[in-house]
Order: C-alpha cells, then sequence, then structure tokens
C-alpha cells in the first residue's frame, strides 16, 4: 500500500477523540510522552453531545480522577442540574432521588455512607452530573495545552504493526507511532484490524433515544413507565427514551429512524394513541454486551468502548472507559521511557478486564428484571423492596457510583487495591491536591526515617511526602500510584522492610541492590 507518511514518528498515537481518548492523551503527555491522536469526525461539538442527549453521570472514581489532575473545578453543568432523573422540581434532602438499578430509584436518605470507611469527610461528591460535550471541552483544553496533537476528519482505515512500532492509515496518508490505543468506540476498527477478540451477549432490545413534538403529551405521563411492551421515559418534554423489547432486531437493521417508526412503536409501547408531529433527533442502542478477551495484541491496546460494550443502563459506561484510560496512562508511560517493571503494562489488562466483566454483567442484570413478563416483574417487585431500605440502597449506590471499585493487588491492609482516601494535611490541603503532577507518592504520617531513605533508591520516581493528617484510620503510611490507588499501606510504625521495596520494584525497574 502506498501512503504519504506523515512524521514525526510519536510514542503514542491514540485513535479517537472523544472523553477516553483524551484522558489517555492528557495523562500520557503529562509523562512527557509525544502523542497523537487521529478523529475521524471533523467536528467535535455534535448535537447528541449536548444536553439532554449527551448527559451523563460520573461517578467517584471519575470525579477523584478529575480532582487529582485539577480538572474537577472546571465542571459547571453538575452546579445547574441537580437531578436529571426526577421530573419537574427535584426533591432536595433525605427524599432526593440519588441514581437508580434498572429503573428503580434509591433515596439519598437511605443510604449510609458511614459503612465506606476510607470515603473521608472532605472528599469530592460521590456522583454528579455532566455531559460529553463538555468533559470533551475540558480535556482538549488540557490536552493542547500539554501539547497532544489532535488531527480531525481522519478515520482510521488499516492498521500494521511490527516489533518497532504501528503503521496507522487513513485513506493514503499514514502515521508511525511506537504504540497505538484503539480509543474508536463499540464499532472500532482498530479492535477489528487490530486482531482482537470481542465475545459476549446478543441484544433483547433496541433503545431509541429522541427528540419529538407530541400533539398530545397529556396521554404520555412523565417519568419512567414500564409497560406489558416494554418502557417509554419522558423525563422533560418532548425528550423520550423508549426500550423495544424486539432483540435489537431494528438497531441491526441500520435503517434510519423516521417519525412514523417511532409513533408506531411509542403507541405500541404506551398503549395510547400518541400523535408525534416532529422528529427532530433520534439514535437506537441495544443491551449487547461484549468484551475483549484480550485488552493488548502487541503493540496495540484497547481501551473504553474498543474493549467493552454494554447497555447505557445506570450510566457506567463513559465512567468503565475514563478508568481505562488512567489506570493505562501511566503504565503505558512508564514502558515507553524504559522505566516500567517487567509486566507492568500487562498489569492494565490484569486489573481492568474484571471491572469491566462486572459491570457488563450489571448491565445484564438490570435488563432481566425490565423484561415485559411476569418473571421479571416479580423480581422488579423483590428489588424495589430491597432498594427502599438502608442496607439495599447502600449496597447500590457504591456501585453505581463506583465506590466499591477494588483491584486484587495483595497485601494485608484493606485500603489496598481501593482510591486513596482524600487525606487532609493540618494545613488544609489535601492529597488529591498534591497529584497534578501524576507522580507515585509515598506518604507517610509518622516522619520514619527509613521510608524516608527510600526514596532515594528509586531515581526520583516516586515523591516522598511526610506530614500527619485529620483523619487517617489505622494508616501510617501509604504508597499512591500514579491513578490514585493504594498500592501498599501500612498501620503500624516500623523499619522499612523487604516488603515495600518488592512492591516498589514490581512497578519499576531499579536492578536489586
Amino acid at each position: 500500500m502506498k501512503a504519504t507518511t506523515n512524521l514525526p514518528i510519536h510514542d503514542v498515537i491514540i485513535c479517537g477523540a472523544g472523553p477516553v481518548g483524551l484522558f489517555l492523551a492528557c495523562e500520557l503527555a503529562l509523562a512527557k510522552c509525544s502523542v497523537l491522536i487521529l478523529e475521524k469526525a471533523e467536528k467535535p461539538h455534535l448535537p447528541l453531545k449536548r444536553l439532554p442527549f449527551g448527559i451523563r453521570g460520573l461517578s467517584a472514581p471519575t470525579i477523584e480522577a478529575l480532582h487529582r489532575r485539577g480538572l474537577l473545578e472546571e465542571l459547571e453543568i453538575h452546579k445547574k442540574l441537580k437531578n436529571p432523573h426526577m421530573s419537574g422540581t427535584p426533591q432536595q434532602g433525605p427524599q432526593r432521588q440519588a441514581g437508580h438499578f434498572a429503573g428503580i430509584p434509591f433515596l439519598e436518605g437511605n443510604v449510609d455512607t458511614s459503612q465506606w470507611k476510607y470515603r473521608l469527610p472532605g472528599s469530592p461528591e460521590a456522583s454528579l452530573i455532566s455531559e460529553i460535550d463538555e468533559l470533551e471541552t475540558i480535556l482538549t483544553r488540557r490536552a493542547k495545552a500539554l501539547n497532544v496533537e489532535i488531527r480531525r476528519g481522519l478515520p482510521v482505515t488499516d492498521v500494521h504493526q511490527n516489533e518497532e512500532g504501528v503503521t496507522v492509515w487513513s485513506g493514503k496518508q499514514s502515521f508511525e507511532g511506537k504504540w497505538l490505543v484503539g480509543c474508536d468506540g463499540s464499532r472500532s476498527i482498530v479492535r477489528k484490524m487490530g486482531g482482537f477478540e470481542f465475545a459476549g451477549t446478543e441484544p433483547e432490545f433496541t433503545g431509541y433515544t429522541t427528540l419529538l413534538d407530541i400533539t398530545d403529551p397529556e396521554k404520555l405521563p412523565p417519568g419512567r413507565n414500564v409497560t406489558s411492551a416494554g418502557m417509554y421515559m419522558q423525563s422533560q418534554p418532548g425528550y423520550v427514551l423508549i426500550q423495544d423489547f424486539d432483540g435489537g432486531a431494528f438497531h441491526d437493521t441500520g435503517k434510519p429512524v423516521t417519525r412514523d417508526h417511532i409513533q408506531e412503536v411509542l403507541r405500541r409501547i404506551s398503549n395510547t394513541d400518541v400523535t408525534i408531529n416532529a422528529l427532530h433527533v433520534a439514535t437506537t442502542w441495544t443491551d449487547r454486551a461484549r468484551q475483549a478477551t484480550g485488552y493488548r495484541n502487541g503493540r496495540i491496546l484497547l481501551a473504553g468502548d474498543a474493549a467493552h460494550i454494554h447497555s447505557p443502563l445506570g450510566g457506567q459506561g463513559l465512567n468503565l472507559g475514563l478508568g481505562d484510560a488512567i489506570n493505562l496512562g501511566w503504565k503505558l508511560a512508564a514502558t515507553i521511557q524504559n522505566l516500567a517493571s517487567d509486566g507492568l503494562l500487562n498489569s492494565y489488562q490484569t486489573e481492568r478486564h474484571p471491572i469491566a466483566a462486572q459491570v457488563l454483567d450489571w448491565s445484564r442484570a438490570q435488563v432481566a428484571i425490565m423484561r415485559p413478563t411476569p418473571h421479571a416483574k416479580a423480581l422488579h417487585a423483590i428489588f424495589r423492596d430491597l432498594l427502599n431500605t438502608r442496607d439495599g440502597a447502600t449496597y447500590i449506590a457504591g456501585r453505581v457510583w463506583g465506590i466499591h471499585t477494588h483491584y486484587d493487588l495483595g497485601g494485608g491492609h484493606p485500603v489496598t487495591g481501593r482510591s486513596v482516601p482524600n487525606f487532609e494535611f493540618d494545613n488544609g490541603t489535601k492529597i488529591g491536591e498534591l497529584m497534578h503532577d501524576g507522580q507515585m507518592i509515598l506518604l507517610d504520617f509518622t516522619g520514619n526515617t527509613s521510608l524516608k531513605a527510600l526514596k532515594n533508591d528509586f531515581n526520583g520516581r516516586i515523591k516522598y511526602i511526610s506530614g500527619d493528617v485529620k483523619d487517617r484510620p489505622e494508616l501510617s503510611a501509604v504508597l499512591i500510584r500514579p491513578d490514585g490507588i493504594v498500592a501498599w499501606a501500612s498501620d503500624s510504625t516500623f523499619d522499612c522492610d523487604e516488603h515495600l521495596t518488592r512492591i516498589l520494584r514490581s512497578y519499576w525497574n531499579v536492578p536489586a541492590q
């Protein structure tokens, strides 16, 4: 294939300038890697990325990640939208709807946050509202400030790799990189060209997201309505979501959504003779749930919807992809710079694949109790009772908000593998504010001299911070990864031993002394 080669050779080429690709680019550029993003869309600001279509709920891991990179303060939409789940004026206080499972709401007053021992006072909120366009705008601005090159209107058409790098084609243009990451969505060309297996389950419904003009809107009650044929929801006038349990048949036809088709589906699902006089915007989706069996093939990796797809029920897809980005970014950067230990990059899949598998099952479970069948209706009633209990609401909230996200890193302390608590020092500074540079941190609460000496053995790859904090439950020291995950923790004063050194060497390629 003849091509016009565009130099220079970048450390990483990312296909896709959505939130996942942009966040990954920021993480890599923060670690001084050269990054090129190729995006097929010529224009970044599309109607489906804005309210109400582009609305997304951000979970605790995403909110904390944005906080740790100094980006959280730039979000504005959540300050205006207090509760998109409810129609009319949202209730405040204990009766405020804080989320849902399969459309069954749970209330803020039923969530017992005291069960989350390591979520300290002063932590960022566990759940916020944003939109795709807002996130992309913020992340694009940060990426450009970090010298990430973003080229639009360049759909990927072919990919080839060898032991030294990857060549990416867009038509007759080619681009060279040492690594390639596919963040190009559910129909990922990188995944297909890169030889990844995409395994999973087939859909049970076609979902419709529409903006309509309705002649007789009083025929459609507001909120979520489950019927014998499916589900429809009108969260605000003319903004209607529909679930038609057709096995995903219409979505798979690829046909355009017409006014007549939507009217027929909506009448059948709602069991009314509602009339649609205009269809402004419509898109379809399904609950197809698939996951790449491997996230890496040689020098090609996958993240976000390129690695896993599921229904948007519960709004966890965006958060799952952003979690991929912050987990992969520092590991790939360390590998490029020859700082990583053997196997560090492979831990991206080891850690993230199980998290995605859990989310896919979470989605499947919601679909199972939303089917228009007597069995599903019975299950739905039981879950509604459970979500009205304190323990039930707390469990569901912990899953929906990502509080329970945890990597199995071993170690004897229960905080290991979890998001680091947002410790507040005596001067008011919080640990999240000290993580803007993306470095690994050894946080010492007791001034242990052996810990302070240890940082010198790792040639500036860890940042040592000493000082007491206001709340530190049963902890004397923690090792914090660049992605904010606790890699090691101790609850007693001790002389630095081989255990912590082994953990550090599991990340960095420092020769044994």
